[in-house]
């Protein structure tokens, strides 16, 4: 799944380089903390939001086959 959003992310932004994922496993659940650079910030959020939900949607339905729960957290 990591190296799922890692794709989707990269391929977003103008500075892969800066792309940082680190995977947190709490109890029920798995987070991916996401930081990428300031100029990029708003391409990987998008309008309103509305790339986040897409990204986020991706992946808990990668999730759901795997029968596990993720979330995804976008860093300043």
């Amino acid at each position: 799944m990591k190296d799922i959003l890692e794709v989707l992310i990269k391929n977003l932004v103008d500075n892969p380089d800066e792309v940082s994922i680190t995977e947190k496993t709490e109890s029920k659940a798995i987070c991916y903390e996401v930081k990428v650079s300031k100029n990029d910030m708003g391409k990987v959020i998008g309008k309103q939001g509305k790339m986040a939900k897409a990204i986020r949607s991706i992946i808990k339905a990668v999730a759901t086959k795997e029968h596990k729960k993720v979330n995804v957290e976008f860093l300043d």
